[in-house]
């Protein structure tokens, strides 16, 4: 529920750009902790920016979503 009252994106709906056949990902770490980061559209066609974590066993663990910025969407643009 936080990150849908801080950036007005619910984890169901991050969950969504995970099936763009056009999402993009990118390098997000912070100090020692490896993470990624996937630019994708929901269903609603919404450009999104989910942070996440690869786990063991084909986990993923979501870290914060929110929309894409200008400099992101350009990058998903020139990606497809």
């Amino acid at each position: 529920m936080e990150n849908r009252a801080k950036h007005g994106v619910g984890f169901e709906t991050a969950c969504e750009a995970f099936f763009d056949p056009a999402f993009l990902t990118e390098d997000a770490s912070v100090e020692e902790e490896s993470r990624m980061a996937l630019i994708g559209t929901n269903i609603q066609e919404d450009l999104l920016y989910v942070v996440h974590l690869e786990r063991e066993e084909s986990q993923i663990r979501l870290i914060s979503a929110r929309e894409a910025t200008k400099r992101e969407r350009r990058h998903y643009e020139d990606g497809c």
